[in-house]
């Protein structure tokens, strides 16, 4: 496949929640012949506040509401950081097939693959003030409000694997040193 016939997403999905599926949707209908790759950040970090679920898990969570929304031409892949900025899209070729557009809202992962020579867009957020990840797993640390906000399947999937009471726990830890994750979503 041609560099110009894929694109990359990138994100955390932590958890994938509507609006990202709603990015991934609109994403796919705009690459017919093409691919999607989804660069899974962060992929190195679990099990905190900021980042609570694994790699493995938010492959998941991808997987199962992919299948569930019947969307195919969507690749996940996961994205391990390297703190440094300067040398983190060649990193990133690296890793992934060849793509030749990049779609993302965070302002330093455009500015890294615009001086990469990236074309890069911006996606429309899809009622962002209910899908934001901080918020998400806040509500899922408290137990409430967050099952609407997510796909179905991926509802299914962290409840099979206990997200509430980690989120809780998490929490908990994370008042007890004194402190709270960044506000990344």
């Amino acid at each position: 496949m041609k560099r110009a016939e894929r694109g990359l997403l990138v994100g955390r999905f932590q958890p994938l929640h509507r609006g990202h599926l709603a990015a991934i949707a609109r994403l796919r209908a705009a690459l017919p012949e093409g691919e999607l790759l989804l660069g899974i950040g962060s992929a190195q970090h679990s099990y905190t506040l900021e980042n609570p679920f694994t790699a493995g898990e938010r492959m998941e969570m991808i997987l199962r509401a992919l299948a569930e929304a019947e969307l195919t031409g969507v690749r996940p892949i996961p994205l391990i950081d390297i703190d440094r900025h300067a040398e983190w899209v060649a990193h990133v070729e690296s890793l992934l097939p060849p793509f030749g557009r990049v779609y993302t809202n965070n302002p330093l992962t455009r500015l890294l693959f615009e001086a990469g020579g990236y074309a890069v867009e911006e996606l429309p957020w899809v009622q962002r003030a209910e899908n934001e990840g901080q918020r998400i797993r806040q509500e899922m640390a408290a137990g409430e409000g967050w099952r609407p906000k997510l796909p179905p399947a991926v509802v299914e999937y962290l409840e099979e694997i206990g997200a509430e009471n980690r989120l809780r726990l998490l929490a908990g830890d994370s008042a007890a040193r004194g402190g709270a994750s960044s506000a990344r979503s």
